[in-house]
């Protein structure tokens, strides 16, 4: 194993921020946060500071976020047939989910499978409006409400959803619409305040933060669903337990680094294509996945012909680089990629997914650069020998 490595699985786990950290440390030793006296009203603020701060990652309101244990709860929190409005209950009767998203929505949530609809995307990775429309139109209301939900931008390819004209969609329908936007906030603008969603689903350990802390951001609070965890009657009743204050306050800390470093996501773009550009010189015939639809500005998604993903991902390590075959939530596992069947690619073909961030340094690149030349020239000398 290389004594120098690269980090380049941003998409994975972002690096833990120096702020995050901070964060963490002066929140360990914080009173419970529901307790009235003023250690536990001092403990309360660091909470609604991070609330200030996750809600403006993706410009909405503090009152409406609903801080969870990670994006996965957040989804399953969301995706149930059963909401509240006040003291009335409200029925979704079906959800609709994308082929390529995130397994956590894919799965559908606390809806059973025979009411789960999944909506495909084009070759290129973007979701196909025409279904989405025709299967929201064919939904019967009088069974209960449309409730949709989409990843902003892919965990794989990073590529980017039209969620503009996707709520437009769901609106004409009466549905609510629910965005995993994990890999988008901190690397493209949200705004909440425009309509771009009902609800936002985020992650603290993709920007920076600490693993275990997710949240939702709600547009309103007039209707929202109902708890996946009955507790005490902490987030005003909508997730109970006790909150995780370290991992919230760490969250809210990474949230201020990220909303700030949205100014500076050119020159990840700008890390991105050169190490692009080394991958088309090195391997000529090399695929880039959703290349030409819109992108997050940090990832690439490639295949080498003629060698398996989870070789050149043991070679990467080997030489010193650290990324992933697919969603590190699969990785680890023999199969194809689902996103790359959705786009209309064989169930035998592989891919690596790079991911850099801020941090990504020129060493970084050239350790890349060095590790894909070892495979590229082993691949050479196998179909020289062939």
């Amino acid at each position: 194993m290389a004594a120098i490595r690269a980090y380049l699985d941003y998409n994975a786990s972002a690096p833990l921020l120096s702020a995050a950290r901070e964060a963490m440390v002066a929140a360990i030793d914080a009173a419970n946060p529901s307790s009235v006296h003023a250690e536990g009203r001092a403990a309360r603020r660091l909470i609604d500071n991070a609330r200030r701060d996750v809600a403006a990652l993706v410009n909405g309101k503090a009152e409406h976020v609903v801080f969870t244990s990670g994006a996965t709860e957040a989804a399953s929190t969301l995706l149930t047939p059963d909401w509240q409005m006040g003291r009335g209950a409200i029925r979704m009767s079906r959800l609709y989910v994308c082929e390529a998203d995130h397994p956590c929505l894919l799965n559908g949530g606390r809806f059973p499978a025979k009411l789960v609809t999944r909506i495909g995307v084009g070759a290129d990775g973007i979701v196909s409006l025409d279904a989405l429309t025709a299967a929201l139109g064919g939904h019967d209301r009088a069974d209960g409400l449309p409730l949709v939900a989409i990843h902003a931008a892919n965990n794989e390819t990073g590529v980017i959803q039209p969620i503009d004209r996707m709520a437009e969609i769901v609106g004409a329908a009466g549905g609510i619409l629910v965005v995993d936007a994990v890999q988008a906030a901190g690397r493209v603008s949200i705004d909440m305040s425009a309509g771009y969603a009902d609800y936002v689903i985020l992650s603290s350990h993709k920007i920076g933060g600490p693993k275990g802390a997710g949240a939702i951001v709600a547009a309103a609070d007039l209707m929202m669903p109902k708890p996946l965890i009955n507790g005490g009657g902490q987030e005003k009743g909508h997730r109970g337990g006790t909150e995780n204050l370290p991992g919230i306050a760490g969250f809210g800390a990474a949230a201020r680094e990220a909303l700030a470093g949205l100014k500076a996501i050119g020159a990840v773009r700008r890390r991105r294509d050169e190490l692009e550009t080394s991958i088309k010189t090195l391997v000529p015939d090399v695929e880039i996945f959703g290349a030409g639809a819109p992108r997050l500005a940090n990832t690439t998604f490639f295949a080498i012909p003629g060698v398996k993903a989870e070789t050149a991902q043991i070679a990467f390590d080997l030489g010193g680089v650290a990324l992933s075959a697919g969603s590190a939530c699969s990785s680890g596992k023999v199969g194809p990629s689902h996103v790359l069947k959705a786009m209309g690619h064989g169930d035998s073909l592989g891919a690596l997914r790079v991911s850099v961030g801020a941090a990504t340094a020129d060493e970084d690149i050239e350790l890349f650069r060095t590790a894909l030349a070892s495979i590229a020239a082993r691949r050479a000398g196998r179909e020289k020998a062939a």
